[in-house]
């Protein structure tokens, strides 16, 4: 291969070769913010008073019950996806959206994403 030249065989999909980002790989507690220019990924909790910012996608691999902010730079195909998603704020891009306040919660894999200009939340597949 030439320089400046890319093998067809090693060329990065964007997604390989997109945005840096941070794993945290511990529970996040109140009074913590977390702030990136690509994507977080939590491998533990988000306690409420914690906070996410990200400018890519947020995966947390616990329970999300603290303030998050995908596509903090205004990127409407940001996802937050957890484990148990009970978040005390959810943003994505401009969109805000808070958690329903019954207490039956049956906790399960959950993803939020702008669809029809809203934030749904739906099975994480």
């Amino acid at each position: 291969v030439n320089a400046g030249q890319q093998d067809q065989n090693t060329s990065a999909t964007p997604e390989e070769d997109g945005p840096f980002g941070v794993m945290i790989r511990r529970t996040l507690r109140s009074g913590r913010t977390v702030r990136s220019q690509g994507h977080v990924v939590v491998f533990g909790d988000v306690n409420p008073g914690a906070e996410i910012i990200a400018d890519g996608d947020v995966i947390v691999w616990g329970r999300l019950r603290g303030n998050v902010h995908a596509g903090a730079s205004g990127d409407e195909s940001a996802l937050v996806c957890a484990l148990d998603m009970i978040p005390t704020q959810l943003r994505i891009a401009g969109y805000i959206s808070i958690s329903p306040s019954d207490k039956r919660h049956k906790p399960k894999p959950e993803m939020a994403l702008i669809r029809d200009s809203r934030i749904v939340v739906e099975a994480w597949r």
